[in-house]
Formats: C-alpha cells, structure tokens, sequence
C-alpha cells in the first residue's frame, strides 16, 4: 500500500521555519497502529490523518498523532491538513468543515498565489483549575521560575481542543531563558489533566507583535512546540477574559510570536469575538508552505 505524505511549514512564509507538520491524504485504509508508526518516522510534533466525511454535515476528519501518541486535536496540524487538502481540488473550496470529536469547526482559506493563510475557528475555550498552592509551586520549580516572575492573573489551564496551562510571566528575557525540568512537567500534566504548557509574555519591546510565547508539551513527546495554534487560540480569550489589553468590545486581534529559541520562528494570528467584556469565539491561523511531498510504502 502506497500513501502519499506531505510536508507543511505552518505560521511562517519562509521554508524551515513555523511549526512543521506532517499530512497523510485519503488515509482511512490505515490502521492506528499505522498512523503512529508513520507519526513516529517522520518525527513532527504532529502529522494529520484526513479521513472521509461520514455525512454531508462536513468535508473531512482527521485523526493526529505525535511521535509518541494519538491526541484529541492539534491547531497548526489543522491548518496544514485542510491546506493540503484544498491545494489538491485547487483550491476551489475555500471554507471547509472539519468534523471533530466535540463538533465541527470551521477552516477558511484566504490569499492567493504561493501565499496562503489558513485560519480556524476553535471551540470556545473554557477556563478550568486554577494553580494553587503545591501544584502551583511544583509547576513553577519545574520552568525554573518563582511567584515573584508572575504578573498578577491566574496560572490556569484553558481547554479547547486540547488543554493547556498558561502561565503569565513579566518579561520577555524571562522567557528566553526558561530552562524547563520536562520530567516534572510531565508529573503536572498528569496531576491537572492537560498536555501542555503556554508561557508567555505581554513585553514586546514596541513590536507590532503583542505577545511572545513558549509552549512545552512533554507529556505528548513534543518537549517544545515551535508554534502553537490552539495554545494561542486559548491566550486570545485569555487575554480578554483577564483584561489584560484594550478592545472595542466587539473584536480583538493580535499576532503572538513563538518559536525564537528553537530556530523555528513564526506568528499566528487571533481574533477573538467579544460581547459584555467576554470572548464569545477564537479564531487562529498563519501563513503556510509546503515543503515537499513524497509517497510511503507500507
């Protein structure tokens, strides 16, 4: 059996750059077993898995693993999946429904030409267990980081189609010099129920970029994310919710930027939906380029 595999930089224009992503097309003959070996050979923090419709309600399904394990979701394997899957019907649909296991979130495709910019309206995020206490000072020894390099809103962790938890730090050279303990970080993914970690900082130095962020998934074998879609989806309506910028109470966009200390570097780009002060919807995406396409033999 032959399958055909595509290499997407997401959240960047320039090749090896963004947050790399893996895609399989038309791969419902594979089997689980399968898709994570493939995860595994190609070594992306995340390679998607199109699937067909199951009704008329939407276009496709995906299915995505990391190197080491299926999960629920992935934002910037989305945004490559449905990339890769337009450019093969050249582009003639440009709004897409993907269907999920919690629903069917819609996927837009804008520009023209080589660029193209993929956004995707998340679930709503929903704001879980704050940090408190021991798990709050287990979390901090594990980044390395005290109470005192905290602005003052909550360590929380923030759900979509995946969770993360995001932790507010002062300034942006905090942030480039984090030096995780990734096996501690793996204790409190367990302890709270979520994948990963998005840190981030408001200091951006008089950039057009609003905000500077890491985010570490050990749990999932991603030790660190280049760029992340739904962790920033998830920052966007923390932002709002936590006021911690100026909106017109009607909409709110801003770009964060990631992937610096890996050599990696990309925006993604969020709006949030806003009525009486609360984010009522996220929307993320970026820039993409594909970087090659090969075909596998199993």
């Amino acid at each position: 059996m032959r399958v055909d595999f595509y290499q997407v930089d997401v959240f960047t224009i320039a090749l090896f750059k963004g947050n790399p992503a893996g895609v399989v097309l038309n791969a419902d003959a594979l089997t689980a077993a399968e898709m994570q070996s493939i995860a595994r050979e190609v070594n992306n923090p995340e390679t998607a898995f199109v699937l067909k419709p199951q009704d008329d309600s939407h276009d496709i399904r995906i299915r995505y693993f990391t190197p080491n394990i299926e999960v629920s979701g992935c934002g910037h394997a989305t945004l490559a999946a449905c990339y890769v899957w337009a450019r093969q019907r050249g582009f003639k649909k440009r709004l897409i429904n993907l269907k999920l296991p919690h629903g069917i979130l819609p996927v837009e495709l804008l520009g023209d030409g080589k660029n193209k910019r993929v956004f995707m309206t998340q679930s709503l995020p929903k704001f879980k267990s704050v940090l408190s206490g021991s798990g709050k000072n287990h979390l901090l020894n594990a980044l390395n980081l005290t109470p005192k390099d905290l602005i003052r809103t909550p360590v929380q962790v923030v759900d979509s189609e995946d969770s993360k938890i995001l932790i507010p730090l002062k300034d942006k050279n905090l942030l480039n010099n984090l030096t995780p303990d990734f096996g501690r970080l793996v204790d409190v993914s367990v302890q709270f129920n979520c994948n990963g970690f998005h840190v981030f900082t408001l200091d951006n130095q008089n950039d057009i970029t609003t905000t500077y962020a890491r985010t570490f998934s050990p749990a999932i074998g991603v030790n660190e994310d280049p760029v992340a879609g739904s962790g920033n989806g998830h920052l966007g309506a923390y932002l709002v919710k936590y006021q911690l910028i100026k909106h017109n109470n009607r909409c709110f966009q801003f770009v964060s930027r990631q992937g610096e200390d890996i050599n990696r570097s990309g925006f993604a780009h969020v709006t949030v939906k806003i009525e009486d002060g609360i984010p009522t919807a996220v929307k993320v995406g970026g820039d993409v380029r594909l970087v090659f396409a090969t075909t596998i033999e199993l």
